[in-house]
């Protein structure tokens, strides 16, 4: 089996449908992908009705996160999406995310870059506007080459010029949620240090003794160190190991299935859900 556990589309800060997505997932020769937007569950439901025959799909969220000033990402999977609690906290952070790119527009002007709320609105559409747009528009602009090149302190990483913070949720606070909506969490991109700060392995410890089921160590923004490193850290606290492509499209350059997840982990992350469960494909629509 060909599993790919952490992927975006249009409804967050992915640059294909959801439909798309999953047609693509099919095409790549997947078995199984998780939608995992942005404190969004909004493109669901049309990723299920183009649900392909012989692909599966795993709903799930990527919650955003903060512990003792750094950002962090927490990957929810197969809660139930009603949930009240978790479902008001995503609509906080969700909320927020339009002053604080506006703030970082601000910012962008003062420093002399001409960006505007309207062409970052346009490349969000209907998604939940976010950094990523934010870097999009740089692009557009020729500040920079890369999306990738905006997440720096020049630009747009935690801490940078143009740096705005946002509501982001305790992750010991986001695990009880996951846990009472009956889901799965796994700690998205851990070692991601060209982000910016990463949290410590003491913290990815407490947060296994919370709860935590899984880390994410198969990731383009690990180095062969650094997985290895975290590939013993999940051995010694119990965590369940994943693999993912991060993919977003054409917004960064990971390819769907460039990292995947061992079945076997897969199964357990379905075991250990209560609050919803993987949807095979029937064909689409």
């Amino acid at each position: 089996m060909r599993i790919d556990l952490h992927t975006h589309s249009t409804a967050s800060d992915g640059t294909d449908t959801p439909a798309e997505l999953v047609r693509k997932a099919a095409a790549a020769g997947l078995d199984v992908i998780a939608l995992t937007d942005h404190d969004t569950t909004r493109g669901h439901a049309e990723a299920l009705a183009a649900l392909p025959e012989g692909l599966t799909l795993v709903p799930g969220a990527e919650l955003s996160c903060r512990l003792d000033g750094i950002s962090m990402h927490l990957l929810a999977y197969l809660f139930d999406p009603e949930e009240p609690a978790l479902l008001a906290e995503r609509e906080l952070v969700r909320d927020d995310r339009v002053p604080r790119a506006q703030g970082m527009i601000a910012k962008l002007n003062a420093l002399g870059v001409l960006v505007t709320w309207e062409q970052v609105a346009r490349i969000a559409g209907d998604g939940s506007v976010g950094r990523p747009h934010v870097a999009s528009a740089l692009v557009e602009l020729g500040v920079v080459p890369t999306v990738n090149d905006a997440f720096t302190q020049e630009w747009l990483a935690d801490g940078g010029r143009a740096y705005m913070e946002k509501h982001e949720t305790d992750p010991f606070e986001a695990l009880r949620l996951v846990k009472g909506a009956g889901g799965v969490a796994v700690f998205a991109h851990p070692a991601a240090s060209k982000r910016g700060r990463t949290v410590p392995e003491s913290a990815i410890a407490e947060l296994a003794q919370a709860g935590l089921d899984g880390i994410e160590v198969d990731h383009m923004d690990h180095e062969p160190g650094a997985r290895a490193r975290l590939r013993g850290l999940a051995k010694d606290l119990g965590l369940l190991v994943t693999g993912s492509s991060d993919y977003h499209g054409s917004r960064k350059t990971c390819v769907l299935g460039e990292f995947m997840t061992d079945p076997e982990v897969y199964g357990e992350i379905t075991r250990r859900a209560t609050g919803a469960f993987p949807v095979p494909g029937a064909g689409g629509v």
